[in-house]
């Protein structure tokens, strides 16, 4: 992963909660909601929230009493979460690193993420931190993407701008999001971790949009695609166009659909 792939700012935060919650965050976001409810936490840390689409549904399904902790490592990405959510004295939001966690040891029931871990410089390090702050019988929720094969649009927009950067293609997708798939490796990471019991349950669901553009302009300006585009000598819009016409090549100028897949993790204390 490039330092690179790390630097969600400018418009890529509105863009990004705009079309990419939509098309592929909101179906996992409601699933992970409803696990992280079914566990009946006191107090819950959510890492590397985003924009807060997982924070949105689960706020409504915890008790009047709960704690509830939401972090991300980049404040333009937390602000924009914060001014999403409706007034919640439960909820406190902070800056914070998965690897430094600036909490006590054993303060949280549950913690999760939400497609974060595929961020995370040294994950074993990141589960560390998650084991650290959780109390005895406490529960870790995360998930990430399978790879990038299995999730089609994704797929195919990778290889449209690799047609239309041939000399530079980015490959942001491929290396980040979802470069991290494997199980075997996942469920090493977390037991060297410290963690005990691992379920992980692979997840397909269908991402839908209204239009090609939508697809092109989730992907191209609401992902740091956006940057890689413009490092390769690009223009995001022009690339928008390009991946446009490639999707509706394939799929049609109307409402289009296709699969996508992820694993969703938990692990025990």
């Amino acid at each position: 992963m490039r330092d690179s792939d790390k630097v969600f700012a400018g418009s890529v935060p509105e863009n990004y909660d705009r079309h990419m919650v939509p098309l592929i965050f909101q179906l996992y976001a409601d699933d992970m909601a409803r696990r992280a409810a079914a566990l009946k936490p006191d107090a819950v840390l959510e890492i590397a929230a985003g924009t807060g689409a997982v924070t949105r549904a689960l706020a409504p399904q915890l008790p009047p009493d709960t704690s509830y902790i939401v972090t991300d490592l980049n404040p333009p990405m937390l602000d924009y979460a914060a001014s999403r959510q409706p007034p919640d004295k439960r909820i406190q939001w902070q800056q914070a690193d998965a690897m430094a966690l600036p909490f006590a040891d054993e303060s949280f029931d549950l913690a999760f993420c939400q497609f974060g871990a595929m961020f995370f410089p040294d994950r074993t390090q990141a589960y560390r931190e998650a084991r650290r702050v959780l109390k005895p019988g406490g529960h870790f929720l995360f998930s990430v993407w399978d790879r990038i094969e299995t999730n089609v649009f994704a797929d195919e927009v990778t290889n449209a701008l690799a047609r239309l950067l041939p000399a530079d293609p980015p490959r942001f997708l491929v290396r980040t999001p979802h470069g991290y798939h494997d199980t075997a490796l996942i469920r090493s990471e977390l037991k060297a971790a410290g963690f005990s019991g691992v379920a992980i349950d692979t997840r397909t669901e269908i991402s839908r949009a209204p239009s090609p553009r939508h697809v092109a302009t989730a992907y191209c300006q609401g992902t740091l695609l956006c940057n890689e585009i413009e490092a390769a000598d690009g223009n995001p819009e022009a690339a928008t166009d390009y991946v446009t016409a490639a999707l509706a090549e394939k799929h049609g100028h109307g409402a289009i659909a296709a699969k996508i897949q992820a694993h969703v993790i938990e692990a025990s204390v």
